[in-house]
């Protein structure tokens, strides 16, 4: 549907509210459908390149829904009419978290009860907005169709109350307008004002970013000069576009942000005042700044990789001070690259320093540069990193201190496990498919972790899951999709069988990590805890044999067998057996994942047997060859904890 034709075709909306009541308080919780907007058709067929491309849009919406603008726009698809656009917009209060689980809320439901074969769909919650079409509409100014929802409860004080609001609404406008289209700003106002002594006003006036001040001033005082037809007298009312939105109420519905104070009154001091004063301060600026040019160009020039680099540099001496000299008091644990250690700056912040072992392989221009790129990265599900020291032999890297430790602490004791229940488990699983996504798809480059296991997964203070240890990560280009190597890096019994043997990887190889994560993390146990004895079975064909006999939820980790979800957990179960097919080619990409984590409705195709390829002599009668032998021994000799990078393929 073009957009010339909008007015024209509205009779071939659905347009229904969900929700005309008000609440009287603020709520971080799920946010509330207020209505949405579906076109009777077209209509894209199931399973259509169409669908394919619109859910890895709506994928990458919710993976990008952390960000603290608030807003995202992307396309997926190259040419018509299988390209999608889509965009959310979250409002200007409300914290990355709570933006998140709003756009994930609005993805699911949009696909499974709204419009769940609608070509395009807006539909509004009261924290978020999220809409998609078929034809661009970024940077278009679109205020059909109107949506109104008023308070039942009505105003005593009229006159006065009228003209405040009035008042307030221009004041508003002005504010969220006035910042002409200058990079980074919101189009976002709020406003508090006092009828009574006992009764306040408060109103909200937002527009998308991408639509121009201009623009955005004509959206919203259209929107709001319908408000005393549609809402007269009332104490609070809702008025909805897809480029712009407003909102009145009594009570403070929305988070205060920490503004910098307005500007009082104009100014008395005259332009040739100004004039005089600034022009001098000018001047001299400019000759400071000649001669700290002439200064700079008898120096080396840095090139941009340093400059960031030397912005990222902690001396040894501060993380010393830190770790009160990386004291065993303040060690947090120790993995395959090195120790690590809790500190706390002199600022307060708390840091988890890693004292990579002086025989690591890594050199210190790569080091470097490895770190400028990583420090690039910033996700919920990632473990930040604050930058590096790189003193004589001490390589340390300087992360963000995470405190409930990694997922294996809880997984690998017995007691500990019981905290797990199935639902926090749920969020786990999501998390880790988020951030996984997020490096393949979402970042600004593209990048394989090659060693995803439970022990580099951190929870934060809120079990939240963060991907850590990046030491092994490898950046893929753009058009990129796979690559050999001689050099095996990553844990053996997390990665597949064609990295193993043949050194080809790809986001494929993150996928199945995944999987055997996610069998992990249902079963309660370690990969590694199957590998006993010589007939041992290993988790892989544990749980195909259970999937064939139709007794999945055998699997379960026993503690959480009187909380769990049985839909879920045979939809993780089925995505986990997905995700370890031996044909890479088969496994989905992190984005199907996602989608078929959060709907029901997605069909899912049966898997293929995994790729089971640590098989004992005693499952099979066919026998070994010398080579055969050889890498059997390779690889079982490499069932560990430990990462690692020395191995070669045949």
């Amino acid at each position: 549907m073009s957009l010339p034709s909008v007015k024209a075709s509205m009779t071939t909306f659905l347009f229904l509210s969900l929700l005309t009541s008000f609440h009287s308080k603020i709520s971080e919780a799920a946010s509330v459908n207020r209505a949405y907007v579906c076109p009777k058709e077209p209509n894209f067929t199931p399973n259509s390149t169409y669908q394919s491309n619109l859910n890895h849009l709506l994928s990458s919406l919710s993976s990008n829904a952390n960000l603290e603008t608030g807003f995202y726009n992307t396309t997926v698809g190259h040419n018509p009419p299988n390209i999608v656009y889509g965009l959310f917009l979250c409002r200007g209060d409300v914290t990355p978290n709570v933006c998140q689980d709003c756009v994930s809320t609005a993805t699911k439901d949009t696909v499974q009860h709204y419009c769940p074969t609608g070509i395009e769909a807006t539909v509004w919650y009261d924290k978020c907005m999220l809409r998609y079409s078929n034809e661009s509409f970024f940077s278009s100014m679109i205020d059909l169709p109107k949506y109104y929802s008023c308070n039942d409860s009505k105003i005593t004080v009229l006159d006065r109350f009228d003209q405040i609001l009035g008042t307030m609404i221009n004041d508003s406008v002005t504010q969220a307008t006035g910042a002409h289209d200058e990079p980074g700003a919101t189009k976002f106002a709020t406003k508090e004002a006092s009828i009574s002594s006992s009764i306040k006003l408060y109103s909200l006036v937002q527009c998308t970013p991408d639509i121009s001040s201009y623009d955005c001033d004509k959206c919203l005082r259209g929107l709001i000069a319908n408000i005393p037809f549609s809402c007269s007298g009332k104490q609070g009312a809702i008025a909805l576009t897809p480029s712009c939105n407003f909102r009145y109420e009594v009570y403070q519905f929305y988070r205060i942000l920490d503004t910098p104070p307005p500007r009082s009154g104009k100014s008395r001091i005259s332009s040739l005042t100004i004039i005089a004063i600034v022009t001098p301060i000018a001047v001299s600026m400019v000759l400071l700044a000649m001669v700290y040019c002439l200064q700079r160009m008898s120096a080396r020039k840095k090139s941009p990789m340093e400059e960031e680099n030397e912005s990222l540099l902690f001396d040894l001496a501060t993380l010393k001070a830190a770790t009160n000299k990386f004291s065993e008091d303040n060690k947090l644990g120790k993995g395959g690259f090195g120790e690590v250690y809790k500190g706390i700056l002199s600022n307060g912040q708390e840091i988890a320093a890693k004292m990579l072992s002086k025989n690591s392989t890594q050199g210190a221009e790569e080091f470097k540069n490895e770190v400028a790129i990583l420090a690039k990265l910033q996700h919920r599900n990632l473990v930040r990193l604050f930058g590096f020291c790189l003193e004589g032999e001490e390589k340390i890297l300087v992360y963000e201190y995470v405190p409930n430790k990694s997922l294996d602490y809880f997984l690998n004791d017995p007691e500990k496990q019981r905290i797990l229940n199935w639902s926090m488990r749920y969020k786990i699983i999501g998390g880790i498919a988020r951030g996984i996504l997020y490096l393949h798809e979402d970042s600004r480059l593209r990048i394989i972790h090659r060693d995803l296991k439970v022990s580099n997964i951190l929870l934060d203070e809120n079990m939240n899951p963060k991907i850590s240890d990046f030491g092994l990560a490898r950046i893929f280009g753009n058009d990129q999709t796979l690559e050999n190597t001689h050099k095996i890096a990553g844990t053996y019994g997390y990665i597949p069988p064609e990295y193993a043997m043949y050194g080809q990887f790809s986001i494929k190889t993150d996928v199945f990590s995944f999987g055997i994560l996610l069998l992990e993390i249902l079963c309660g146990k370690k990969n590694t805890s199957f590998y006993t004895s010589d007939a041992a079975e290993n988790l892989l064909s544990y749980a195909w044999k259970h999937w064939r006999g139709g007794t999945s939820l055998e699997l379960l980790d026993p503690t959480i067998r009187d909380s769990y979800s049985e839909i879920e957990v045979n939809r993780c179960i089925h995505i986990a057996l997905l995700c370890v097919q031996e044909n890479p080619a088969e496994r989905p990409t992190m984005d199907s994942i996602i989608l078929m984590l959060n709907s029901d409705s997605v069909p899912m195709l049966s898997p293929q047997p995994p790729a089971v390829f640590l098989q004992s002599r005693a499952q099979t009668n066919m026998p070994e060859s010398e080579s055969d032998q050889s890498t059997r021994k390779s690889i079982l000799l490499s069932v560990d904890e430990a990462s690692i990078t020395e191995v070669y393929p045949r």
